[in-house]
């Protein structure tokens, strides 16, 4: 949950098919949620976008994209990737 104000997508349809068609775009492993809300709302980070649908869309959509499966890593990869990245920048998650 953010602690700023957020807007679901059953309160604005922008919101509802920018969250939708960003989600489209992840690989199917990604398709269930690790957290998911228990109001089966979009969870935190992205719903804290939630103000500037336009935003929402363009900032997941680019993650969807760059973890396609049509490019040459493959997951373990990203995961790698990830995790070095993380702990160079000293990042908990």
């Amino acid at each position: 949950m953010t602690w700023i104000k957020t807007v679901s997508g059953s309160e604005d349809e922008k919101v509802r098919i920018a969250a939708e068609a960003q989600r489209e775009l992840y690989p199917v492993e990604y398709a269930t949620p690790v957290h998911p809300t228990l109001d089966g709302e979009t969870a935190g980070i992205v719903a804290s976008h939630s103000l500037i649908p336009d935003a929402l869309y363009h900032a997941f959509a680019t993650f969807g994209v760059l973890m396609s499966p049509d490019l040459p890593l493959k997951r373990y990869q990203h995961e790698m990737i990830t995790t070095m990245v993380s702990v160079t920048n000293r990042c908990h998650y």
